[in-house]
């Protein structure tokens, strides 16, 4: 699923507070939280995932919030220091060089996002490679919005602003994955002008699917329910108007945002359950596809399937249903890396380090710009790195090394 990468292991937070904070053994630490030593090794080992209550006692003599053991970010550790280009933020905030001559055709802009959005969903070092050409993208594209503002031909003027909404909605995405949240909200808004000034209904929901995106990636619960509350209500709206595939791609991708709500805040029957009676069906009147870049279809929904187990801790499960799922012909290189990655984390989950190691291996290959930007593969590797036996230590090092992890 397009989401936030999930939630780091609750274990691993908890034995860096219990280090950092007095350094107390487990023994300890179970003794007064009165559960076992051997139940609370297997929370820390990532193998048991406490109730609320037993999260809140831990929590309590750990002397931390329990938010803290619930947060996105591993504790101290760096974020992945890469970040939006700076020239793509500068033309977003409009300190981009001024052009000559007259604007671009909407045409001749339809064109080049979409080969950027190519160029995003299909190569492997897409962040260096979309980062060379949308500045010069946006600032064209906002040019032509401006000059089709009050000009004589409404034609034009609703192609351009598509175009306009297309743009920001890959930007959505670049910013997102480079960690500036501020900048993924501010061009989902512009998404959303961009397509309601266009009166384009279908586009319209597209925008609300971008923004739902941004709101699943923060931690605060209030905004992942939001980000369900924003995907329903842009899908009463697209059912309004008369069903074509490209709109039952584009309601079965909002659904799939509300699934992603459900798991996150840990519904797992009503994820389930929506995807199976809501997002199914979609998926088989739209048959596989990308419309609006979405990638939604019957594979798409086979893998939020195998996600929600993993967001569970059922790696079972998840393993079972993601054998089941071809992802060949998945047309984003983004989507089969999030695949692979949860693949790998089910692994983890079982430590079946060998299978981890294997499919991160595969996903350096598949991806290395995006495997070094995840908070969730870091993760693993560090996890990894303390863990693995001697016979896959040096390979676990050397990707650590060029992970710079270590």
């Amino acid at each position: 699923m397009t989401s936030a990468p999930p939630s780091l292991p609750i274990g691993r937070r908890i034995k860096h507070y219990r280090r950092q904070n007095g350094n107390r053994s487990v023994a300890v630490i179970a003794g007064l939280c009165g559960i076992t030593e051997r139940y609370l090794h297997l929370i820390e080992a990532g193998q048991k995932i406490p109730s609320t209550e037993v999260l809140t006692r831990i929590a309590n003599e750990l002397g931390v919030p329990a938010a803290a053991l619930l947060a996105e970010d591993p504790p101290g550790e760096s974020a992945p220091t890469q970040s939006v280009a700076p020239a793509v933020a500068r033309a977003l905030m409009g300190h981009a060089p001024a052009r000559a001559g007259d604007p671009a055709s909407p045409a001749q802009l339809r064109e080049r996002v979409e080969q950027t959005w190519h160029v995003w969903q299909d190569c492997k070092e897409r962040f260096t490679e979309v980062a060379r050409v949308l500045p010069s993208l946006i600032v064209d594209v906002e040019r032509a919005v401006r000059a089709h503002r009050h000009a004589n031909d409404p034609a034009a003027r609703r192609d351009v602003l598509r175009v306009a909404a297309d743009l920001y909605g890959l930007l959505r995405s670049y910013c997102r994955r480079t960690g500036r949240l501020d900048l993924a909200l501010m061009v989902a808004d512009r998404a959303m002008r961009a397509a309601e000034d266009a009166d384009d209904p279908v586009r319209i929901a597209a925008a609300a699917w971008n923004l739902g995106h941004v709101l699943l990636s923060h931690n605060e619960p209030s905004a992942v329910e939001e980000a369900k509350d924003i995907a329903l209500v842009a899908v009463e709206q697209l059912r309004r108007t008369p069903e074509t595939q490209e709109s039952c791609a584009v309601q079965g991708a909002l659904e799939l945002v509300a699934v992603v709500s459900d798991a996150r805040r840990r519904n797992w029957w009503e994820a389930r359950q929506r995807l199976e009676q809501r997002a199914a069906p979609l998926a088989r009147r739209a048959g596989e596809g990308n419309v609006h870049w979405t990638v939604f279809g019957p594979t798409n929904v086979r893998l939020h399937a195998m996600s929600i187990e993993m967001l569970a801790g059922e790696a079972s499960e998840g393993l079972r249903v993601a054998d089941q799922v071809d992802i060949t012909g998945l047309p984003s290189r983004e989507r089969q890396f999030t695949f692979g990655l949860e693949v790998a984390r089910c692994h983890d989950l079982r430590r079946e380090d060998a299978a981890v190691l294997v499919h991160l291996l595969g996903l350096e290959d598949l991806a290395p710009e995006d495997l070094a930007r995840s908070p969730l593969a870091r993760d693993i590797v560090l996890s990894l790195h303390e863990r693995v036996r001697p016979t896959f230590r040096p390979h676990v090092t050397a990707l650590a090394e060029r992970l710079q992890l270590i």
